[in-house]
């Protein structure tokens, strides 16, 4: 066969960039932003450096211009069609080649691509693209849109943001977020190329797995979008040789961009090997070879990987309850979705880099999480982001990226939505990994409970505009493109029940329908009394601040302490450095250290134990009610906190810090997301211990109740039930006594001087899951309650670094940090119940016994009174 005749010539490299007068002139990669590259020229130190975020405003509020010089081979030239491609500009500019305008962009998440064939030359060619201010141009687009406001015009002061980011296709986050700096990024944030052939190219080809349940039956949907010169027959051959399946089907090729679909019948159905979530079987893929043929002549060539899983979003009638179900079925299996939120890794896209991603997305997994939601404030992450989770068999619940906002309906607004909503769909369906899409993040609930102060006359026109852009346009494009998974128009949203109310629900956070995003700062976190016992918990978290280490990086000694100009300047939500102290105060002494930077450490320290007992809290009373209906409400099936990871360093709801070190909360998920987990808490002064398993198999538990004085390491005494059978996937009771029976049966025990750990073991004696911990009174009421002295020994043996702990008494939540070491301890943050215990520690760079030693804090409660 004549081979493809596609020539593709990368455009990517050093290219150099001048702001609008001219007075800076400089090299710049692409791609890559206007801030990578002044900070790498060294025009701007680091972005994040203390209050560097409002020092480099200046940065958005200019224009500049990305200038190439290039030459092509002849081979190129002489092609009949040359495009000019952009993945990703980001975002308003106008393009031009040889001093002639080949056309504009106005959208981050769309790739452009310009016919040039006319424009090359032999010898150089000069490529500019001019980038326009994303806040001159938002506020110019707010500014055009007179008839009427369309909110929020900007953001919170505390947040130190642009406006009118609603009003602009970019990342809405870069405008300032509550927990993230404003820097409204500009550049080429993926690559150029140029793109030739002489009679068709490949844009894309996706495959999509369609399950037909009453034969039993595999389809696979293969969509090939393809540019032809001209109109011409052909044929194209699909295979996926692994299961022995081919097909040849002719077809024409049309002249011009066109979406040619084809069905590839799977005649073994009973052979084929599933995608599964993590925790529930294996990630299996097969390849799928493509062939296009022409005159005989291969014209189409290319492989990619297809994934055999279905989907479907069940919302049916509860018995014992009003409402709907709301949970995933993988496969014909239901999954509780245990996981967090992903926002984006760092306000400059380039610096993503492929380690940064598997790091956390590692990280998600071993912390047993199976789920994350990409946020609809952020981007529509790269194509590497979807392959690991595509490989570690996270879901994603993928938002749109319109949030916390109501947007113009405009016609050229509505259009350049359509076509990233198209292409996005497009690149991302056959990724396995991704479950839902959603249209939006929380504009319902803002529409719904009037975020915005809209008077009661207008509000049709915020309804009219709300429809028109999420179900006219965006779902109905999803619903075209896309047969394969459910689509939701929001969230939190009522599902079903919200498009019954004609899509924007009365109260989109009821319990009995959807998924519900739930905070709340001044309540007890303790009390699991004061969550909703919802369908599925979508978003729900409190702040912490992150480690000295962390911090350190980006400020300098007269920031160190908890009320400096520094830790109020990070802090973009309203009162949080005070809410998270409050909400401490609640179970714990506050420090008070007189050394200053001893006080803020120890503080630190305080917000994330806060944080992680309060998640902890909230995460297992979602697990615990998976089987359960109570007062009609219950049944929920997904516990997604927010929010996984950081974009800078400073407090927010992540239980990751930038550059990736696991926060106490992190390592409390590796235990509360634990495939098999005691759950235990009180009810009207009672002890309860649920099992929950999400296993595929019945299991036959018993609780283990061990109770401990406060003030010495030897338990007082142990109390066992009977074995249960706890079926797969479901949370049983299995311990059940008032907690002055248990305490009294022991002898010299009541609330202020005791405490609890429990497990669940098995007819053999075998542990199943973590050990548990449940306090009979806050911690800072405890009696007995020593400062343990805890002595730690660094040692290396062939897997690596142990540390050997001994502690002279019970030890709440002990610390181990390692400063600025990169890597992670196999446990952290636990309750010290024994003399002796050893936790390995796994470094992500090299590093000695001696470095480690000289670098390690033990941090327990009483340290920091």
């Amino acid at each position: 066969f004549r081979p493809v005749t596609e020539l593709t010539v990368s455009l990517n490299g050093k290219w150099t960039l001048s702001n609008s007068n001219g007075s800076l002139l400089l090299p710049a990669e692409v791609p890559g932003c206007v801030h990578s590259a002044l900070q790498q020229q060294g025009f701007i130190l680091d972005p994040y450096f203390r209050f560097n975020d409002l020092s480099y405003r200046w940065i958005s509020l200019d224009n500049w211009t990305y200038t190439t010089t290039f030459t092509v081979p002849p081979q190129l030239r002489v092609k009949r069609k040359v495009l000019l491609v952009f993945d990703g500009v980001d975002t308003v500019a106008s393009v031009s080649l040889n001093g002639v305008t080949v056309g504009k962009t106005d959208n981050m998440f769309r790739r452009y691509d310009f016919s040039v064939s006319d424009l090359l030359k032999d010898g150089d060619n000069v490529l500019e693209v001019n980038l326009l201010s994303p806040v001159v141009y938002a506020s110019e687009r707010r500014k055009a849109h007179s008839s009427y406001r369309v909110p929020p015009e900007c953001p919170p002061d505390v947040q130190k943001g642009e406006c009118h980011v609603n009003f602009i296709r970019k990342e809405q986050s870069s405008f300032s977020w509550d927990w993230g700096p404003s820097f409204p990024t500009m550049g080429l944030w993926k690559g150029v190329q140029l793109e030739a052939f002489d009679i068709l190219q490949l844009v894309q080809v996706s495959s999509v797995p369609l399950y037909d349940s009453s034969v039993s039956q595999w389809k696979l949907q293969v969509e090939l979008h393809v540019d032809a010169v001209q109109t011409t027959n052909g044929r194209v051959t699909l295979s996926i040789p692994e299961l022995g399946t081919e097909q040849t089907s002719q077809m024409q090729f049309l002249q011009g961009k066109t979406k040619n679909s084809f069905v590839l019948n799977i005649n073994t159905s009973s052979q084929v090997k599933l995608w599964w979530p993590s925790g529930h079987g294996d990630q299996h893929f097969y390849r799928l070879a493509v062939r296009g043929f022409q005159d005989g002549f291969l014209v189409l060539n290319t492989e990619s990987k297809v994934y055999f899983r279905a989907v479907e979003l069940v919302q049916e009638p509860v018995v014992g309850s009003p409402g709907l179900s709301f949970y995933f079925r993988i496969n014909g299996k239901p999954i509780f979705l245990k996981g967090s939120n992903w926002i984006p890794a760092h306000s400059f896209q380039d610096r993503v880099t492929p380690a940064v991603l598997r790091n956390l997305l590692q990280s998600a997994v071993d912390a047993n999480m199976n789920g994350l939601r990409v946020w609809g404030g952020g981007v529509y992450e790269q194509d590497l982001f979807y392959d690991i989770c595509d490989e570690l068999g996270i879901m994603v619940w993928q938002d749109f990226m319109f949030a916390c906002a109501m947007y113009p309906t405009e016609d050229d607004f509505i259009q350049t939505v359509r076509e990233e909503v198209v292409q996005q769909v497009r690149r991302l369906k056959s990724h396995p990994s991704i479950i839902i899409w959603s249209g939006n993040n929380e504009n319902e609930a803002a529409l719904a409970t009037d975020w915005f102060n809209i008077p009661a006359a207008q509000r049709p026109t915020y309804l009219k505009d709300y429809v028109t852009l999420y179900v006219d346009n965006i779902r109905q494009i999803v619903q075209e493109e896309d047969q394969s998974r459910p689509f939701l128009i929001s969230s939190p949203t009522n599902g079903a029940e919200s498009e019954q109310e004609g899509w924007v629900a009365a109260n989109p956070y009821d319990p009995h329908y959807g998924d519900v995003h739930f905070y709340s700062y001044t309540l007890d976190c303790w009390d699991w009394r004061t969550f909703p016992r919802t369908r599925f918990a979508s978003e729900y978290g409190f702040q912490s601040w992150p480690s000295f280490s962390t911090l350190h990086l980006v400020s300098v000694k007269e920031d160190w302490s908890y009320d400096s100009n520094f830790t109020s300047h990070r802090q973009h939500h309203e009162a949080g450095n005070q809410q998270m102290l409050l909400q401490a105060a609640l179970h714990f002494n506050l420090p008070n250290s007189t050394d200053p930077l001893r006080r803020f450490t120890d503080t630190l320290y305080i917000t994330q134990v806060m944080q992680a007992q309060c998640v902890k809290t909230q995460t297992e009373f979602y697990r615990r009610s998976r089987s359960e209906i109570i007062g009609g409400e219950g049944q929920t099936m997904g516990a997604l906190y927010w929010q996984l990871n950081d974009i800078w360093q400073a407090p927010s709801w992540s239980s990751i810090e930038f550059g990736g070190k696991w926060k106490m909360l992190h390592y409390f998920a590796q235990s509360f997301f634990a495939p098999v987990l005691p759950v235990g808490f009180e009810d009207d002064e009672t002890l309860l211990v649920y099992a929950v398993s999400d296993l595929s198999h019945d299991l036959k538990l018993r609780a283990v109740v061990t109770v401990y004085s406060w003030s010495e390491l030897d338990p007082v005494c142990t109390r066992t039930s009977d074995l249960l059978t706890v079926p797969e996937g479901s949370a049983v009771p299995v311990f059940k006594q008032p907690v002055a029976a248990l305490l009294a049966g022991c002898g010299r025990c009541s609330r202020p001087t005791c405490l609890l750990t429990f497990h669940l073991e098995d007819g053999g004696g075998q542990q199943q899951g973590p050990t548990n911990h449940h306090f009979l009174c806050s911690p800072k009421d405890a009696q007995g309650l020593k400062t343990p002295n805890i002595t730690a020994k660094v040692q290396q043996d062939e897997s690596g670094f142990t540390v050997s702990l001994h502690s002279a008494s019970v030890a709440p939540f002990v610390w181990l940090d390692v400063g600025n070491v990169a890597g992670r301890f196999s446990s952290n943050g636990f309750l010290m119940v024994s003399r002796n215990r050893t936790v390995r520690f796994d470094a992500w760079r090299p590093t000695s016994v001696a470095e480690l030693s000289a670098s390690l804090t033990v941090t327990s409660l009483t340290d920091v009174y």
